[in-house]
């Protein structure tokens, strides 16, 4: 194929592949918009009041699980141990369980700084991304806090 020919097919494919993402992005002629049945005001209070009636659902106690995480050596595991009081973390323990040296910097970093990002909040609130420089093991953490939110209902 010629230099110039293949520019056209490309622009023509990413043309026909914009063309169908818009297409899949614009309400369809033969499915109705979905309708509001209820004031907005009132979505917005029963949905404050369900997320709510959820953290108050909680059973105090202490919690544990672990969560798994993959990292450039493979995959790790992290022990997370969390007491409720009132559907709010009162305190927080990790396990680590490295595999490795640069693992074992990491769960430790990021065990020195958990506490300071979940104590004092609501269950359902809890989702960390990066704790003192430690970015991955946050996905095991996360992970062991969904099993534990199931634990404590």
């Amino acid at each position: 194929m010629k230099p110039s020919i293949r520019k056209t097919v490309f622009a023509g494919v990413a043309g026909l592949s914009l063309a169908g993402t818009v297409a899949g992005c614009a309400p369809s002629a033969q499915q109705p918009a979905a309708q509001e049945t209820e004031p907005p005001a009132a979505s917005a209070s029963a949905a404050a009041g369900s997320s709510a009636g959820a953290a108050a659902g909680y059973k105090d106690g202490t919690y544990s699980a672990d969560g798994n995480y993959k990292s450039p050596n493979g995959t790790e595991t992290v022990g997370v141990q969390l007491t409720l009081a009132g559907g709010t973390v009162s305190a927080v323990e990790i396990t680590e369980h490295p595999s490795n040296p640069n693992t074992r910097k990491f769960q430790g970093q990021f065990a020195g700084g958990i506490a300071d990002q979940v104590v004092g909040k609501s269950l359902d609130e809890i989702k960390v991304s990066k704790v003192a420089g430690s970015s991955l093991t946050s996905g095991g953490f996360n992970q062991a806090v969904e099993a534990i939110k199931a634990q404590a209902l």
